[in-house]
Parts: C-alpha cells; structure tokens; sequence
C-alpha cells in the first residue's frame, strides 16, 4: 500500500512539475495563447465544451474498440492456423511483420476509397493496425509450450484437440494479452488517423481525428489541446480495461498474480 500511495504521489508531482514548466515556457518566451494557451485556458475549454468532447470521444471509441475486438477474432485464429502448420508459418508470417511496417497513413486513404466514408472505414484502418501484435504474440504463445508437456499429453492419449483446448491455448494467454495491450494503444491512433482521412459520415459530427481538423481550420488551439487530452484518456481507458480482464483472466493460475499478490 505505502509503494502504491508513493508511485502516486510521485505522478502527481511529475504532473504538477510538467504543467509549471509549460506556464513557464509561455511567460518566459512570451508565447501567444494561439500558437501555446496555458494549462488554465485549456482547462476550461476542456470543461466547457465537454459534451461536444464526450460524443467526439464515444464516435472514436465505437471506431476504436471494433477494429480491436475485429484483430483478436481474426489474429487468434490466424495465429491458430500458423500454429498448426509450421510450413504455412514459414510462408505467411514474414507478411505479418511487413503489415506491421506499412505506415497505416500510406493505406488508409485507399481504404476510403474501397470502403467508403464514415465509421466503418475508421473501424478497418484501427483493426488493420491492431492485427499484427495479435497475431505475432498469439502465435509465439501457441508454439513455444514446452515440449515435455506435449509429450506428457501424448502420453496419456490425448488428441491434437485436447492438446490445444487444454495446453496451448491457456499457455498462450499471457502472450495474448500482452498483444492486446499493445494494440489497445494503438487502435486510438488508428481510429484517429482514419478519421483524419475519412472525415465524418454525417454533417457536423465526427470522432476526435474529425473534430481536430475542425479546429485546426478554426486556429482554435486551445480545442485542439482538449481533443488531445480526451484521445489520451480514451487510449488510457483501453488500456486499463484490458489490463482488467488480463487480471480477471490470469490471476488464479499464472505467475504474474503472485507478482500482484506481493505488491499488494
């Protein structure tokens, strides 16, 4: 608990300290509010405009959290099939890590012109981007079991079924999760960077990549710091949400609940 409350006041320190540096920036190179407005300005355009933030936020949250939900169904059994067939392994996964390289800015255009405009072409560009940690992660959890405990299955005469329903899938959890995790984060830059291009199915409403180009045409920066923050949140919300079912999930058998029962 004392660690615990330490960390935190430690955050909050670092926080305060950040926010006296970004005033003292704007009073010592007399920084116009246009260009930097201060953490007070942007505070209250925060609280003041926080309903046009809060469905900018839930219209990229929609976005964000389908494509995520898409890439584990679709990365699970991509990393399944890999797991099974070491030669379909060789063959495909180097095209994983090459969807992983390909700047998802150069291909969400042309998914606005495949998919059309609105929500479902973000939802595809935070689901492609999302993909490759599911399936890279899964799949290393799917084949580095231990293969005495392989041949112990085998022993008793288990079937390749049962060997994974019972083995590898449980063994490769952890490695699941950690993907999620790491796409969590990234799936609000997608949802984002596909709102940028496909704009908003609807006039005058749009996610929080939609509302930032609004506000940059309008030099409205201090919208423009809100929009930030309200993307912050959403990606830390993802976050933490998936760091709760990983705990929901994990913490009766594996080794990182012990870990968490230690910190505690």
């Amino acid at each position: 608990m004392k660690s615990k409350l330490k960390l935190l006041l430690n955050s909050v320190a670092v926080f305060a300290a950040l926010l006296a540096m970004w005033q003292g920036i704007i009073w010592a190179f007399a920084v116009p509010s246009y260009m930097l407005p201060s953490p007070w300005v942007v505070a209250k355009t925060f609280a003041m405009r926080l309903p046009d933030l809060w469905a900018s936020t839930m219209i990229s949250a929609e976005a964000a959290v389908g494509g995520l939900l898409a890439s584990i169904v679709v990365g699970v059994l991509i990393a399944l099939v890999f797991a099974r067939s070491r030669w379909i392994r060789t063959m495909f996964y180097p095209y994983t890590i090459l969807l992983q390289t390909v700047p998802i800015v150069a291909i969400a255009p042309l998914i606005l012109m495949w998919v059309g405009q609105g929500i479902l072409s973000v939802g595809v560009v935070a689901f492609i981007i999302c993909l490759a940690p599911i399936i890279a992660n899964t799949t290393q959890g799917l084949v580095s079991v231990d293969e005495n405990l392989v041949q112990l299955f085998l022993m008793h005469n288990a079937s390749q079924g049962q060997i994974l329903r019972k083995l590898r899938l449980p063994h490769s959890l952890p490695y699941l999760f950690v993907g999620v995790r790491i796409s969590s984060g990234i799936a609000v830059i997608g949802a984002i960077t596909g709102e940028l291009f496909a704009g908003s199915g609807q006039v005058g409403r749009g996610g929080i990549g939609y509302s930032i180009l609004y506000a940059q045409t309008q030099v409205q920066t201090d919208y423009l710091f809100a929009l930030v923050i309200a993307a912050t949140v959403l990606g830390f919300t993802l976050f933490f949400a998936v760091m709760f079912f990983e705990w929901l999930a994990l913490h009766h058998w594996h080794e990182s609940a012990a870990e968490s029962r230690a910190d505690g």
